[in-house]
């Protein structure tokens, strides 16, 4: 057990350790070297239930320590039974992100693992998958691609991970998901895992899961600690400008996040005349050229990096000050996902975001879905337009 000293009581609280919860020594002297003693919250109520072979739906935002929350069990298991894990994820920077935090423990126990995504070569994959791999993370595409070709059969597959399943749905993936659950066993361990739970991800798992477990660490929209945010509303043509001031005023590493591919290269572009390090990521680089882009950012050759919402889940970036929203996201919980990048691990953060005046009810959304209010600055200007709307619909309506 470990202990923490209650800040309004004085008094001490016990917290368990990875021990505490049922983790097996083998696997607590791996996480031990990792320095990892206490185990976060989603690990915490997760792990005894995934360690049962229970089915799971968890819902926690991102950076709460969800892999090792499932890919623990998986250890576990594998070690104790026969038969092989597929984690299923949307994107393939997340997949390879999944792998690395896995790789950890399974490097060490001799699990085998491999990847399946796009946008690297197939060939290397089928002479991997001859290895027989136990644990497969796979993006739905390439992952039926194999299932396709032949390459790969999933009837052996005693354990299934859906990680982000909401934007696995947001992507379009879910007649690929459907040919994924057909593929495998009946008789398996499902765990889903999401930061939200719309409809779509509630009829899939009461279709596909058997009696699960809902794991809820905090409630949806629920953004992460030690993040000052602030709304600054100005008039688009603006925006760049204001960005390079934003830039000049923090230090530290900085994430821009813009809403197409287009504008993630005319900012970057910019910014780099300007003489920033920057580097980009979105969907028309090679995988090659995303992972160069990753790498430089992670390293800290490039000061900034602007991208698009590919990397909203699947960047785990350690020790990033600031996130810019350029564009306000599309849709209020991406919100969430991309401030979700910062202040993590305890530490503080920065988030933000760059609204035109138009953007009140985008806003309004947002603020309603965190249960917050934003310190706006230039209000005013914001305040102005929607008062001439008002005041041009009242004189239309004396006429």
């Amino acid at each position: 057990m470990n202990t923490k000293t209650n800040e309004q009581t004085g008094s001490e609280l016990v917290e368990p350790n990875f021990s505490d919860i049922g983790v097996s020594p083998s696997i607590l002297k791996i996480l031990d070297k990792l320095s990892l003693t206490t185990p976060t919250p989603i690990q915490k109520q997760a792990i005894p239930v995934a360690l049962k072979g229970t089915d799971i739906v968890g819902i926690a935002q991102t950076g709460t320590g969800k892999t090792l929350a499932f890919g623990i069990p998986i250890m576990e298991r594998l070690l104790s039974q026969n038969g092989k894990a597929l984690i299923l994820v949307p994107t393939r920077e997340l997949a390879l992100q999944v792998n690395e935090s896995i790789r950890k423990l399974s490097i060490t126990l001799n699990i085998n693992t491999t990847v399946l995504i796009g946008g690297e070569s197939i060939g290397k994959q089928f002479f991997e998958l001859k290895r027989n791999p136990r644990l497969i993370i796979a993006t739905p595409g390439r992952l039926i691609d194999h299932i396709g070709r032949r390459s790969i059969k999933l009837d052996q597959i005693k354990i299934l991970v859906l990680d982000e399943a909401d934007m696995m749905l947001d992507m379009g993936f879910l007649p690929q998901i459907e040919e994924v659950l057909k593929a495998v066993p009946k008789e398996r361990q499902t765990m889903l895992f999401s930061a939200t739970m719309p409809v779509e991800i509630a009829t899939l798992a009461a279709k596909h899961l058997k009696l699960p477990i809902r794991i809820e660490v905090a409630p949806q929209g629920t953004t992460v600690k030690n993040v000052s945010q602030e709304m600054i509303v100005l008039k688009a043509n603006d925006r760049t400008d204001y960005l390079e001031k934003i830039i000049k005023e923090n230090e530290g590493s900085i994430l821009i996040f813009v809403r197409t591919r287009y504008g993630v290269k005319n900012i970057a572009k910019k910014l780099a005349s300007n003489g920033h390090k920057v580097t980009e990521i979105h969907s028309d680089l090679s995988q090659g050229q995303r992972k160069k882009s990753l790498d430089s950012f992670k390293s800290g050759r490039s000061r900034i990096m602007v991208a698009t919402d590919v990397a909203a889940r699947g960047l785990d970036v350690k020790g990033i000050e600031l996130v810019i929203n350029y564009d306000l996201p599309d849709s209020s919980s991406d919100y969430v996902h991309r401030i979700g990048r910062t202040a993590r691990a305890g530490k503080k953060g920065k988030a933000i975001s760059l609204a035109t005046p138009g953007q009140l009810k985008n806003i309004k959304a947002i603020e309603a879905l965190i249960k917050m209010k934003f310190h706006v600055v230039e209000k005013a200007k914001l305040e102005a337009v929607y008062t001439r709307k008002r005041s041009f619909h009242s004189r239309r309506r004396r006429f």
